[in-house]
């Protein structure tokens, strides 16, 4: 069982951040990522550090540097998604579980110290970590690998259709997130419980 993060365990609908913060400081939008685009590309690959990231927010806004990527971080993080953790909580010790997360660099220490998803599974996969990201066939072959499993005995749940055909087409047996009843109600009848 191996389950997405942001949309799926974290809620995270979007709170404006960046276009708050442009109008805050008069800039144009979509101006913060259009200069930004190529550090959030690498950021998703662990390309690049977080230090390298803030340096270049730095020269964009200055002093605002900081207080901007704290905004982004907790739209970033959203809420914990309670509900379904406790359904993935207990799929264990029955099922291996793991978490496959197009994520940035810093998220696993932020999203450790707030919801303690490195404890919840058996393997997680961050794309900054492996510098593969989804639909990549690699990010779910990978996750598979480090599960100890084949594509074809593993399901997996995501919020982006197009993240759900990338596992389909490894051979992996996937359920597009909806709502917590809809995904609990498909994960299980894929179970057979």
């Amino acid at each position: 069982m191996v389950f997405d993060i942001g949309g799926v365990l974290e809620l995270t609908p979007r709170l404006g951040v960046t276009e708050r913060w442009e109008t805050a400081l008069g800039l144009p939008a979509g101006h913060i990522d259009t200069h930004m685009a190529s550090s959030w590309a690498a950021g998703a690959l662990g390309v690049i550090t977080e230090e390298d990231v803030q340096r270049e927010l730095t020269a964009l806004l200055g002093t605002d540097a900081d207080a901007f990527m704290a905004d982004v971080w907790t739209e970033y993080l959203g809420t914990l998604n309670t509900g379904l953790t406790a359904y993935l909580r207990d799929l264990r010790p029955r099922y291996r579980t793991g978490i496959l997360s197009n994520s940035f660099v810093g998220a696993r220490e932020r999203e450790q110290a707030a919801y303690g998803f490195a404890d919840l599974v058996d393997h997680l996969v961050y794309s900054h970590e492996a510098g593969l990201a989804k639909p990549d066939p690699r990010a779910y072959l990978l996750v598979c690998e480090r599960l100890g499993v084949a594509p074809e005995e593993a399901v997996f749940l995501d919020d982006v259709a197009a993240y759900v055909t990338g596992a389909r087409r490894v051979g992996m047996r996937a359920v597009l997130y909806r709502d917590n009843a809809q995904a609990v109600a498909a994960l299980d009848a894929l179970l057979g419980r």
